[in-house]
């Protein structure tokens, strides 16, 4: 079966989609998929490392802005579509060629377009809702990284349930795993703690990720303790509004530091350097940080939102998304080394199940469906 996909939508940070292109990529090439990948002129080398059985066709420069990768994708994309003649496209960022009868899959990351559009940017919001209705009812078939997501959209969009697949995200257990203690003071020391212990929190710096609350939680828990730790916000500074007066409004003896984006070998050893990873969100499509940070054998605190119970289940412990509640129950995990310890213990044994290559066989099926639809 041929496919293209159309990885012109990954970011330059390799932020989001980026992530999970680029592990699901060499999992569909490894289990036999004719993988044609479109792709940024930057990304080219990078997806042909990736894949080296793939074929890597580069789309025009002019479309390195989003607003030209959209133009691109009902003009030029179609063509492409044509002279390729694959057997179905797959769109794994919402949006999808509409001018072609070839049958399209379409990834949808995230309803919280519709469920709490007060968190995003306005013109994103509209445009993604937009994408979703025009997938639903366009696309021969549907891929979401939830039940919690495919449950929103066939609520709020009216799409069938029969033509969603859910398919969970992986991680990479080759990069995420327990680190050692000598890796854990390298990224430490890089980020000048010396041997101070932290709380982590990793993702963009948006409304959705609670941010603010997560600041003022974790300094109700530490504020009198005789030897607080720290809180490490890792990840892109984002657009919310309200994490400087957060930040602002920490004590003066208490540190808290944005260490921006981390290499992502990195990752590991700043995750299970954590004492605890704090993932307050007010709602997610998946939640690959907690994922993350639970396959690199560390506690990890976050809410029962959306999707996050269906990642974390039993083997992380769950909080409120306000203020008080983070606090409350961060200082509950401060002050029990029993209890964090038996955390990262389920949270490794669970973060097993959930593979790339697991994620690759359900979308080989849903290409399968779509072809015959």
């Amino acid at each position: 079966m041929r496919i293209l996909l159309d990885a012109t939508a990954v970011p330059a940070d390799r932020g989001g989609v980026g992530r999970y292109v680029d592990e699901l990529v060499p999992e569909l090439a490894a289990a036999g998929i004719d993988l044609t990948i479109v792709v940024q002129h930057r990304d080219v080398e990078h997806y042909r490392r990736l894949a080296p059985d793939a074929s890597v066709v580069a789309a025009p420069a002019w479309t390195a802005r989003r607003p030209a990768r959209l133009l691109w994708e009902q003009t030029g994309l179609p063509m492409l579509v044509r002279r390729i003649k694959p057997d179905v496209v797959h769109s794994p960022h919402y949006t999808m060629p509409l001018l072609t009868r070839t049958p399209v899959v379409v990834t949808l990351h995230d309803a919280t377009f519709f469920t709490t559009p007060e968190l995003h940017l306005r013109s994103k919001a509209v445009f993604f809702r937009t994408a979703i209705r025009v997938a639903a009812r366009r696309a021969a078939r549907l891929i979401v990284p939830s039940r919690a997501t495919r449950d929103e959209v066939v609520r709020l969009v009216g799409a069938r349930p029969e033509k969603f697949t859910v398919a969970y995200h992986g991680v990479d257990h080759g990069l995420f795993h327990p680190t050692t203690v000598a890796e854990q003071s390298r990224v430490r020391e890089s980020l000048g703690l010396a041997e101070a212990s932290y709380v982590a929190f990793l993702g963009t710096l948006e409304p959705r990720k609670n941010v603010p609350a997560l600041i003022r939680g974790w300094v109700a828990a530490c504020t009198d303790r005789v030897d607080p730790p720290a809180l490490l916000l890792a990840g892109g500074r984002g657009w919310d509004d309200k994490v400087d007066a957060a930040i602002e409004a920490v004590p003066a003896h208490l540190t808290v530091r944005r260490t921006g984006f981390l290499p992502l070998e990195d990752l590991p050893a700043f995750l299970g350097g954590a004492v605890v990873v704090a993932y307050p969100s007010l709602g997610e499509g998946f939640g690959l940080p907690v994922l993350e940070a639970m396959a690199c054998h560390v506690p990890v605190l976050t809410t029962r939102e959306l999707s996050l119970p269906e990642v974390g289940g039993e083997a992380v412990a769950y909080c409120g998304t306000d203020a008080a509640s983070i606090g409350r129950e961060l200082a509950g995990l401060l002050d029990d080394p029993a209890r964090r310890g038996m955390l990262a213990e389920a949270a490794a044994e669970r973060a097993v199940g959930f593979t790339w290559a697991a994620a690759a066989r359900l979308h080989a099926e849903t290409y399968e469906a779509a072809a015959a639809h």
